[in-house]
């Protein structure tokens, strides 16, 4: 069974990386925005789990930080996720630079 080079690993975490970028700064939709963070994320993911496969197969802390980076993703994703349904809600939209016009 061959082995995945750690240089196809760290090119697909790149890919993900300035996709999540680019559907950061290019989208206005704050549900879109949310899921580039995740994207973002992941890419960060993939990095920690392959090198410390490929410079520490024995040991598990890339394995710890990506647990770690998956719990807080979760209570970051459901805390926006309460944020955009009240500004719905209240605004009738999740537009970003409708939310930069709303007076509260």
């Amino acid at each position: 069974m061959s082995e995945i080079p750690l240089s196809h690993i760290l090119l697909v975490s790149t890919a993900l990386f300035f996709i999540g970028m680019y559907g950061l700064f290019t989208r206005r939709n704050m549900i879109t925005m949310l899921m580039s963070v995740e994207l973002i994320l992941n890419s960060v993911n993939i990095n920690f789990i392959a090198f410390n496969k490929y410079l520490y197969p024995d040991k598990l802390d890339g394995v710890f930080f990506t647990v770690f980076i998956i719990t807080i993703a979760a209570a970051e994703a459901a805390v926006a996720i309460a944020i955009i349904i009240n500004l719905y809600r209240s605004h009738q939209s999740i537009d970003v630079e409708d939310a930069g016009e709303m007076k509260f």
